[in-house]
Formats: C-alpha cells, sequence, structure tokens
C-alpha cells in the first residue's frame, strides 16, 4: 500500500493532512462457527489491511470518501442514520455506537482504502470498524481499551450492517501479532498468542471469486439452529449456556430425535471446539502435518454436516488433498464463497497455483485468485 500516494489522494479531497490507521484482515487457522458458540477459535491477522487517512474537522460533520467505490458519504453526528452504500455502513454503526455508548467526539474526515480482498472472507468489514474506532478514538483521546473498540466494532456490524457476527474478525483485526496466532475463548475472551513457526511452508490462499454476503446467506439461520439445539439440551441438562457445555452423547440423547439436521448443524461444532484445542497443541509442539489433518477433518464437517461450503471450495480442497506439497487445507470464513486456506511447501507454491488457476477455470470458467500471505501486527497508526 502506498501510503504517500493516500495521504495525497486525502489532502486533494479534504485539503488538510490526515493521520493514517492500518487495521489487518485475518485469517482463521482453525475454529469455523464456533465463535458464536462460546467456543474457541484461532485467528492471525495478515499483511492485508484496511488504511483509513483520518482528520478532524471544526463541524459535527461526517464525510466520507471511497476508493474503492469511488463514493462519498455525507452526514451529521446528531442524525448517524443507515447509509445505502454498504461500505458507509460499517464506519457509520461505529460513529453510531461510540455515541450511544457517551464518547464526545467531533466531526472527522475519512477517506478509505486497502488491500483487502473484497468479498474474499478474509473480514475487510471488521478492518474497516477497527480502523475507524482506533482512528476516532486517537484525534479525541477517547481512551477506549483493545477490547472495546473490538466488542465496539462487533456491536456496529450487528446494528448497522445486520450481520450478527461473533467476536473472532473484530478481535483479530485489533489484537493480532506479527509471527503469532490467537487462541481466542469466545465465552471468557480470554485469549494466548501461539507461535506460528511455519518453518518451509506458507499460508496460501486461493480465492474462488464467488462473492457472498453474509446477511443473505445462512449464516443466521445456522446460528438460529445452533441456539436451539442448545435449548433443547438445556431443558434436560443444568448449566448449559452454549454448544461450548454439550458434548456429542447430549445431543444424541436429546437434539437427534427432534431433529437430524439441528444435530447435524451442532455437532459440527462441538467437534470443531475440540479440533482447536488440539490444534494449539499440535502448533505448540510444531507438528505441521497434524494441523492440516485436522483442517481437512474441518472441511469435511462444514462442507456435509454444516453445509456451508459451495463446489467452487469443495473443488479447491479436493485439488489439493493428495498433493504431499500441502499439509492441509479447508473453506475459510462464513461460506458459501471466499477462499481456501491451504499450508504448502514454500517450493511448490508457485506450480500449485498455477495448476489450480487452470483447473479452476477449466471447470468454471471462473478465474481463480491466490495470496500467499504472511502474518503481521492488529490496528495501529501507519504515521
Amino acid at each position: 500500500m502506498d501510503i504517500e500516494s493516500l495521504k495525497a489522494s486525502f489532502v486533494k479531497t479534504f485539503n488538510t493532512e490526515p493521520i493514517i490507521v492500518k487495521s489487518p484482515g485475518r485469517i482463521n487457522i482453525i475454529g469455523e462457527h464456533t465463535d458464536y458458540n462460546g467456543g474457541f477459535v484461532m485467528p492471525a491477522a495478515i499483511n492485508k489491511a484496511i488504511y483509513v487517512a483520518v482528520s478532524k474537522r471544526t463541524d459535527n460533520e461526517i464525510h466520507l470518501y471511497s476508493e474503492s467505490y469511488q463514493q462519498f458519504h455525507n452526514c451529521s453526528i446528531e442524525s448517524i442514520e443507515k447509509s445505502d452504500k454498504g461500505w458507509a455502513n460499517y464506519i457509520l454503526g461505529v460513529a453510531d455506537q461510540l455515541k450511544k455508548r457517551g464518547y464526545k467526539f467531533g466531526g472527522f474526515n475519512l477517506y478509505l482504502d486497502g488491500n483487502v480482498p473484497l468479498g474474499a472472507g478474509l473480514s475487510s468489514s471488521a478492518a474497516l470498524e477497527c480502523a475507524t474506532v482506533f482512528a476516532i478514538d486517537y484525534l479525541n483521546n477517547l481512551g477506549i481499551s483493545q477490547m472495546d473498540r473490538a466488542l465496539i466494532s462487533q456491536k456496529a456490524e450487528h446494528v448497522f450492517a445486520g450481520v450478527n457476527c461473533g467476536i473472532m474478525d473484530q478481535f483479530a483485526s485489533v489484537f493480532g501479532k506479527k509471527d503469532y496466532a490467537v487462541m481466542l475463548d469466545c465465552r471468557s475472551m480470554k485469549y494466548v498468542y501461539i507461535p506460528l513457526k511455519l518453518d518451509c511452508y506458507k499460508l496460501v490462499l486461493l480465492n474462488t471469486n464467488v462473492k457472498h454476503s453474509l446477511s443473505d446467506s445462512a449464516y443466521n439461520t445456522r446460528r438460529s439452529q445452533c441456539e436451539q439445539g442448545v435449548a433443547w439440551v438445556s431443558e434436560f441438562v443444568a448449566g448449559v449456556a452454549s454448544l461450548r457445555d454439550v458434548n456429542r452423547a447430549m445431543l444424541e440423547q436429546y437434539v437427534k430425535p427432534k431433529s437430524l439436521e439441528v444435530f447435524q448443524k451442532c455437532n459440527f461444532v462441538v467437534e470443531e471446539i475440540e479440533r482447536v484445542v488440539k490444534a494449539a497443541d499440535q502448533l505448540a509442539n510444531g507438528d505441521l502435518a497434524a494441523l492440516g489433518h485436522l483442517m481437512f477433518q474441518t472441511h469435511e464437517g462444514l462442507s456435509k454436516d454444516y453445509e456451508v461450503s459451495c463446489a467452487e471450495l469443495d473443488f479447491l480442497v479436493e485439488l489439493v488433498k493428495n498433493d504431499n506439497a500441502v499439509l492441509g487445507a479447508r473453506m475459510m470464513g462464513g461460506g458459501f464463497g471466499g477462499c481456501t486456506i491451504n499450508i504448502v511447501k514454500d517450493e511448490a507454491i508457485d506450480e500449485l497455483i498455477d495448476r489450480a488457476k487452470i483447473d479452476y477455470k477449466e471447470r468454471f470458467n471462473l478465474e481463480l485468485d491466490a495470496y500467499v500471505v504472511q502474518t503481521d501486527n492488529g490496528s495501529e497508526l501507519v504515521n
């Protein structure tokens, strides 16, 4: 990302000098659809980020510009309402949450740019929310803690974007640390940094370029199915608040007789929570092969049981399953498009990407994008 160019564009647009804040997109090594079920996740911030150039105004106006969409949006702090411009809602949602929590801040100009591929499941929306709250906090000396920045960003997505997301995406964008993944307990919000020692392997993302919007997908349906399973179990078992408190035997006894579909969805989550705990041990021991095996298991569950995959994602995982240079692969993110995450031997990356692009084009007549990503730090001031 060319910071000087971003600065110059901001000055040209708003005629004043900005601060620049970077907030990263994220990958999730393992732990899919567990965050809103009180489970564990293992995200890492990556070196693809949203950048916002921001300055204070002397009035109470909010003036926004998106480089990607070539669009402006203006409103006043007194009357923040949802916009028909989707990108603006992530920023406005944050301002709205800060206002509701009693924070006092003035008007601001914000110029949005970045290199997180949109619709790839790398959480560009969370990165934008986290960059926005960091910038407003910094410019107005609000003293907001890192955890509150993540929670405010999450709430903004619930209210203004209409996506009832868990905390993982925003947490990773705020708390990310270069060379580490973060194992987060989504119930207690306790977390531990786990060194991501990949040695002669790298993380490769294969982007289906099938665009998905969580609001339109089965995300909210899956969430309510999980809640239904918890409700059925809790009628008979005390102390059950989420699928974190449930085991397979409980699901077999109290959920399966009522709905096989709800049983399958809940069982995937229970198994996935266990996989994250195993994965943490494997990473600590440097056993990348065992981690890769778990990733393949996760994909199978997401595809067959949780049913949030699609033909394109399944194709890409099958493509690498028997490749000795690939330790593990799975779909990543909400589902119905986006990327697969792959652990690939360094020297085999170029050949794998070339082959995947050709085979994918032949099968779906779609272009495949590939990104070799590295871990990075969370939200920070760039200048």
